[in-house]
């Protein structure tokens, strides 16, 4: 079905999420361990009083997201920066119990301080693992000359004395051998420090609601893991606990030929799916199929300025015309937390879709969204 909704919009589907915090509920209670929303890729207040019955609380990547987490979410805030600034670590005490620095040098400058204030202190290490299934080495924390996390070489020179929490976050979209390779892989390489922390976070990447995700293994992965080191273990997906549970609803709004039919869009890839360009990955389109694989192939296109604003080709059974609705899927994470305002493209808006069906729109987006970011 398609709603009656002012486009783009991006819409939530609550029933779908909830089907996805019940597949974290289920590994939190089988393996006794914390899972927290990532906020970097999906951070949407009004799902928040669901997220939480199902969540330990959110982990951020900077100052902002972690006062959006302490101020909308509640529970355990954590946050991590590759760097943090003069200050900044002094304002995190305020709202964030658990502190997470990215290197000995960053550890060195502000760890004492978190730690007197009470946070708990987390290090970040590059655990030399590669498993991002998404985008190469851009997507990759373990890439070559990558600046996340201490590097193994040099963890002899870490104050461990300061450290509660051994990080680290080494997967994008991965599966179950992803996940589990990790865990064991860090069990090897690294249990003289294991020995000495609290708590062991694995950061995100888990993208436990695919179909082909193995749940159990998983949970038998991070139960052989607590046994052997008596710690605690925190996993913080973003995208895999989102994952398929919404939409953005597009709209033709002209159609144009050069060399072949170009449909031009009320969405955007440059404005409201940046990924598409970034890494890129092509999103499905409900009732499209690949280029000339139905009868009828267009070039959809944002309208933006910018040569590159393309979505994709995709064929569609009858041909487009101005007015009809596209509805691009699995368009929750990484998405509308990356949107802009290039060229004074609208933002699209956000709505959900109620466990019963109907559609509540949660913003109004226009000129002062553009106007407010330019300054004075």
């Amino acid at each position: 079905m398609v709603e009656k909704i002012s486009t783009p919009a991006f819409v939530l589907d609550m029933a779908r999420l909830r089907r996805n915090l019940e597949t974290a509920q289920r590994i939190r209670e089988a393996a006794d361990c914390k899972i927290l929303l990532a906020t970097k890729a999906f951070a949407l207040p009004a799902a928040f009083p669901m997220m939480r019955d199902y969540l330990d609380g959110t982990t951020a990547s900077g100052e902002q997201e972690a006062q959006l987490g302490a101020d909308t979410f509640g529970k355990e805030v954590h946050v991590y920066s590759p760097a943090y600034a003069p200050g900044e670590v002094e304002r995190l005490t305020e709202i964030a119990q658990h502190i997470y620095f990215n290197s000995a040098n960053q550890l060195d400058h502000y760890g004492a301080q978190a730690k007197a204030a009470g946070a708990q202190i987390g290090l970040r290490v590059n655990p030399g693992y590669s498993n991002a299934t998404l985008g190469g080495d851009l997507y990759d924390p373990c890439a070559p000359m990558s600046r996340f996390g201490e590097v193994a070489d040099r963890l002899d020179q870490v104050d461990w004395d300061l450290v509660d929490i051994f990080h680290v976050h080494a997967l994008c979209e991965s599966g179950s051998d992803g996940s589990v390779g990790l865990i064991e892989h860090v069990a090897d390489r690294f249990a003289p420090f294991l020995e000495r922390v609290s708590a062991v976070n694995f950061g995100g990447g888990h993208f436990i609601n695919k179909a082909d995700y193995d749940v159990n293994a998983l949970i038998a992965a991070i139960q052989a893991f607590r046994t052997r080191f008596d710690v605690e273990v925190i996993l913080e997906p973003g995208g895999g606990l989102v994952v398929d549970t919404g939409e953005l609803h597009a709209t033709v709004i002209d159609l144009h030929w050069n060399d072949g039919d170009i449909a031009l869009l009320d969405a955007s890839a440059s404005t409201h799916m940046p990924d598409v360009l970034e890494v890129p990955y092509r999103p499905g389109i409900i009732g499209a199929e690949e280029a000339d694989a139905l009868a009828h192939t267009y070039r959809l296109a944002g309208r933006t300025c910018m040569t590159g604003d393309i979505i994709g080709d995709y064929s569609f059974s009858a041909p487009l015309r101005p007015g009809d609705r596209l509805v691009f899927t699995d368009q929750m994470h990484y998405t509308f937390v990356k949107t802009n305002t290039f060229n004074g493209t609208p933002l699209a808006n956000l709505a959900i879709r109620h466990e019963d069906g109907t559609i509540e729109t949660l913003s109004d987006f226009g000129y002062d969204a553009f106007r407010a970011r330019l300054g004075r």
